[in-house]
């Protein structure tokens, strides 16, 4: 059954459901696909007032999806699924399958140096990808696109102007912390990107893959 698409939030605005019921809830829609409030009461045991009470929730943060089903008799059933956005809840393990291939790649014979060749490829591709969003723009709204791809990748981004020509851009969330911690090519193809992007001098001052607390970039007006 393919995953419905749930509400839009601001980027990296997550709304935590970790109590026991509502996240016992998130698993058995998980595991059945899909569900009535009468069929997660039963499982649970509990009354399928306070099971509704759970969808609901779910539901208003975008969670969760409701899809009315007709009854031979009375009044149509509700279905329920979970929507993309509650896949964040379950465990994923892309990094791992990102990490075993590029180390494949490098132990190949006569594949030396193959997977910063593949870092500066996709910063080649990101390139062409978002370049045509900073054309003729002036240097604030150059890096207010720029805010808006990371975030829209999952990097969670704020923006500081420290003074009239100095910018910071933070990033709290690093989607691949994992696989930069082990090849630095990643960072420094990063900062290359941005550098290009924003037409400016760029300066990483802070990185979360060597144990900051966020990625700090410092953007001067040259």
């Amino acid at each position: 059954m393919a995953v419905k698409s749930g509400k839009e939030r601001p980027p990296g605005e997550v709304r935590r459901h970790d109590g026991p019921t509502r996240q016992t809830v998130l698993k058995l829609l998980k595991t059945r696909g899909s569900a009535t409030a009468g069929e997660l009461a039963c499982e649970l045991g509990l009354t399928e007032m306070a099971v509704r009470r759970h969808l609901a929730a779910l539901e208003r943060d975008g969670y969760a999806a409701a899809t009315p089903v007709r009854q031979p008799m009375g009044r149509p059933a509700y279905v329920y699924e979970l929507t993309a956005e509650a896949e964040q809840f379950f465990p994923k393990n892309y990094h791992l399958l990102a990490l075993d291939l590029l180390d494949l790649l490098e132990q190949e014979e006569g594949q030396k140096g193959a997977a910063a060749r593949m870092f500066e490829a996709r910063r080649k591709m990101l390139y062409k990808r978002h370049a045509g969003r900073m054309a003729g723009k002036p240097l604030p709204e150059r890096i207010g696109e720029l805010a808006s791809i990371q975030n829209d990748g999952g990097y969670m981004v704020e923006v500081e102007t420290a003074s009239e020509r100095e910018y910071l851009l933070h990033e709290y969330n690093c989607p691949i912390a994992q696989v930069a911690a082990r090849y630095e090519q990643a960072c420094s193809c990063e900062l290359a990107l941005f550098r290009d992007l924003l037409e400016a001098d760029v300066e990483r001052i802070e990185c979360l893959a060597k144990g900051g607390n966020k990625c700090t970039y410092r953007i001067s007006v040259e």
